[in-house]
């Protein structure tokens, strides 16, 4: 009946990162972290699992003299983020 949760993707910061995503081309760093308002340290150790994963890639690089990290989506994390959802509806029934 009800299918298994991602337990990757089950982090509340692990699921906003992957949602904010999907829906852009790109994120850097700074983005990231006030968009989920999460601190630098902890936003980069969940970076680091869901790269390790393969649901994002992590480019490193400067803008100018600044050092910069960027984030996107991969194709295996689109299709996790996916069948996350998918699993979350069916505990959701038809109340959605």
């Amino acid at each position: 009946m009800f299918k298994e949760l991602n337990p990757l993707l089950h982090s509340e910061l692990r699921l906003a990162v992957v949602s904010l995503l999907i829906s852009v081309e790109s994120a850097d760093f700074v983005y990231i972290k006030e968009q989920t308002k999460a601190t630098a340290g902890n936003l980069s150790v969940q970076l680091d699992k869901l790269q390790k994963a393969g649901y994002i890639k992590v480019e490193k690089g400067f803008k100018g003299k600044m050092p910069r990290t960027t984030c996107s989506i991969t194709p295996e994390g689109v299709s996790a983020f996916e069948e996350y959802v998918k699993a979350l509806r069916s505990y959701l029934g038809d109340k959605i």
